[in-house]
């Protein structure tokens, strides 16, 4: 899976790295490591086990290897996923080509395109439903919003569009290998979100054309608005939003 080929191409870089704090919050979690680097996941609140542990191995975190929670990214538990994707995408740094760019202005939709959305991007959605001809979105949530699909209706829909926009979060909660095989006929296909990991090489091959992420300017500021339960309106003045081409169709 796609998730495991992340794991596995910076397992090597994880194993020299340290961990120097680690942040569950309501909205996201946070790993920081050592040199300040500072990686992102969603947190999946609504599927944590009930009972007042969360991690059992919680106050032992700091101070080891970010390989040994790197691989957490591989765990169909919710937290310890989050914890391993926040320790992979500290890692990941800034790679060449990244830009401040919109991902809508990469995107270049016209009046002619249907698009498919896997996630409840809300800003992105009055822009897109102007400009394009047809905004399919998708949730596993059917309270997300109006008009909004089941994630079911995926299969059936994603292959009639020409541009897909899909939630980092697909690669925590293991679904994003299925997603991209019903995007075979989109012109362009992005990942979105401060989940993202920007390693266009990796994406590239399964058929991702664009990836949109974060670089954490301010460790201590993002920690700090994990801890208090921020979203990603409040992390907006510690990360830099960063947009990335990987191939082209």
């Amino acid at each position: 899976m796609l998730i495991d080929e992340v794991c596995d191409f910076l397992l090597p870089a994880a194993a020299a790295a340290v961990v120097e704090d680690v942040r569950v919050g309501l909205g996201y979690t946070a790993v920081r490591l050592d040199g300040g680097r500072c990686g992102l996941a969603y947190t999946f609140r609504d599927e944590i086990p009930a009972g007042c542990c969360v991690i059992n191995s919680a106050g032992t975190l700091t101070g080891r290897r970010a390989s040994d929670l790197a691989v957490w990214a591989r765990s169909p538990d919710p937290v310890a996923a989050a914890v391993g994707l926040a320790t992979l995408n500290a890692l990941t740094g800034v790679p060449p080509g990244a830009a401040d760019e919109d991902l809508l202005t990469e995107l270049r939709v016209t009046s002619n395109d249907a698009v498919g959305m896997v996630g409840y991007f809300g800003p992105l959605i009055e822009p897109l439903r102007t400009l394009s001809k047809a905004l399919h979105i998708f949730e596993r949530r059917p309270d997300a919003g109006p008009g909004v699909l089941s994630e079911a209706a995926a299969a059936e829909i994603l292959p009639e569009c020409h541009l897909v926009i899909l939630s980092a979060t697909a690669l925590l909660n293991r679904t994003l290998d299925d997603l991209l095989v019903h995007c075979r006929n989109a012109r362009e296909v992005a990942i979105l979100g401060p989940s993202t990991p920007l390693l266009p090489g990796i994406f590239a091959d399964r058929g991702v054309t664009l990836l949109s992420g974060v670089h954490v300017m301010d460790a201590e500021s993002v920690l700090r608005i994990v801890s208090e339960g921020g979203g990603t309106r409040q992390l907006r003045t510690g990360i830099r939003k960063l947009t990335l081409r990987c191939a082209s169709r």
